[in-house]
């Protein structure tokens, strides 16, 4: 089965237009380095948990807006090559170095999956 990176990011909306600018320019630098496909969601009814929230997750403040973000793989191996890959690539380090959000509280993971419909 696939592999997924997930990604939850608090992004201010008045950076909307940027975001989806850096956000496209990385896209099509995961799909040149593996990734299968790439799906950036930007929040629509995400409510504030008492306890926990996508919200709560990344300390979201005042006019931002959560993120919610996969990039999907053939595989764990081919993930960590094409990650590695777009790290050391030099568009990434010229394109990406103003970005639209604050990148420490962004929350990211792999995940192997288990049910696919």
């Amino acid at each position: 089965m696939n592999y997924v990176d997930g990604f939850l990011v608090p992004v201010p909306t008045a950076s909307r237009e940027r975001y989806i600018e850096v956000a496209r320019k990385a896209a099509a630098l995961f799909k040149e380095h593996g990734a299968l496909s790439v799906v950036e969601c930007w929040g629509d009814d995400v409510p504030e948990g008492k306890v926990t929230s996508f919200p709560m997750a990344v300390k979201l403040k005042e006019g931002e807006i959560v993120v919610f973000s996969w990039i999907t793989w053939p595989s764990k191996a081919a993930r960590d090559e094409g990650m590695k890959k777009f790290m050391e690539d030099a568009r990434m380090k010229t394109d990406f170095n103003d970005m639209p959000f604050d990148g420490q509280r962004m929350i990211f993971g792999g995940f192997q999956v288990i049910v696919q419909a």
